[in-house]
């Protein structure tokens, strides 16, 4: 990837006034309209068959402890103790990030599907989970010394989507869960916005670490709370980083592990923080590539080949987040763009094939592909409003 330093830069150069001006010129001849494009690539999933095989799997695994893969930082002999103690909440689901996303899919679900036949089950499932209890235990952990960088910032950015989630649940329950959740909440907030000032560079892996996924959902979570001090942050961070790239190559991209797509993450972020003409210069910029002909042999879909392997079924997580990101990325730009056909139909591509893969999943990978699948076709990342 040809990237040009991340430095803060004007809102207006000669650089970026010259990609705008291409790009509407481009644009006119295709479609006098400017207007925001909201229609989504798909329809979210409607199926209730569909769902509830998401939703059993977040029942399987939210309580199940083993195996457990936990990232703990250890002071002496009596931090040594089973996962279920040191973080009661999120102690299933193999670790503590995918046992958040695990509650969040359940979560959402109950939310879109209330009178579904697995509902009763999910809220009992997060009424165990979600007590005042539960969540000083988790307080206590996040306290303990060298804990500081403690699942940052994959893991704090989708707490902060199960925060938004319930917030965003007119129930009597998800608003009592709210507020029990509340104290965890406040330290993952001041957690991220004490460290992301800090965060010279942007970290561009396509695995738990990676910048530009954070952001989005740590956006998203400020405007579902009306935090406009973390919404600003969220903006001027992802300035800073990401809009003087140039030249991306999606040719370099995935690596062997990758859930996350480091280049189109970037463009999914951005385009929440710029308006449609601003968004489709800089995609301009940092895209160039992208085929106006409708072709879908840009971006081939990520193949698995061997889903035992916990980290090469990553790649099924891949187009799952490349579908979301992808639906995302078009609804970012203005009505008529030409791009707007070869991004819906590898969208499309990578949408079907993430979810036939989950008919073939072992454990490895039906710990947490069920709550990718749930953010994909519930169109979650452009429902946060």
């Amino acid at each position: 990837m040809k990237l040009k330093p991340q430095t803060d830069c004007p809102k207006t150069s000669r650089q970026q006034l010259t990609h705008t001006f291409v790009y509407l010129t481009l644009l006119t001849t295709a479609s006098p309209t400017l207007a925001q494009n909201l229609t989504p690539t798909t329809n979210p999933t409607s199926d209730l068959a569909t769902v509830t095989r998401f939703a059993e799997m977040a029942l399987e695994c939210v309580h199940r402890e083993y195996p457990n893969k936990i990232s703990h930082v250890m002071q002496g002999d009596d931090d040594a103790k089973p996962p279920r103690e040191l973080t009661p909440i999120f102690f299933g689901c193999f670790d503590w990030h995918s046992a958040v996303h695990g509650h969040w899919m359940l979560v959402r679900l109950i939310r879109l599907y209330p009178d579904a036949p697995f509902a009763k089950r999910a809220r009992a499932a997060l009424a165990k989970s979600f007590t005042a209890e539960n969540v000083a235990a988790e307080v206590a952990y996040f306290h303990a010394e060298g804990r500081k960088s403690f699942e940052r910032p994959y893991g704090l950015a989708w707490l902060l989507a199960l925060s938004a989630e319930l917030h965003q649940w007119e129930d009597a329950d998800a608003q009592q869960w709210a507020g029990t959740l509340r104290p965890l909440e406040e330290i993952v907030v001041k957690r991220l916005t004490s460290w992301l000032p800090k965060l010279s560079h942007p970290v561009r892996c396509g695995t738990h670490s990676q910048t530009a996924f954070a952001l989005g959902l740590i956006h998203d979570w400020a405007q579902v709370r009306g935090s406009r001090e973390v919404l600003q942050l969220v903006k001027e961070r992802a300035r800073h980083y990401y809009l003087r790239d140039r030249g991306a190559n999606l040719a370099f991209e995935p690596s062997g592990h990758d859930f996350l797509s480091p280049a189109i993450a970037e463009a999914d972020v951005m385009r929440r923080i710029l308006s449609p003409v601003e968004f489709a210069a800089w995609l301009g910029a940092f895209l160039p590539g992208l085929p106006v002909d409708g072709s879908t042999d840009w971006l081939p879909v990520a193949v698995v080949t061997d889903r035992s392997d916990g980290h090469l079924v990553h790649l099924d997580g891949l187009n799952l987040s490349r579908a979301w990101m992808l639906e995302g990325i078009a609804t970012g730009l203005p009505e008529g763009d030409p791009r707007l056909p070869g991004i819906r139909a590898v969208a499309k591509t990578h949408r079907d094939a993430g979810i036939a893969a989950l008919n073939e999943q072992s454990y490895e990978g039906g710990h947490w592909l069920g709550s990718y699948a749930t953010y994909l076709v519930t169109q979650r990342g452009l429902d946060a409003k």
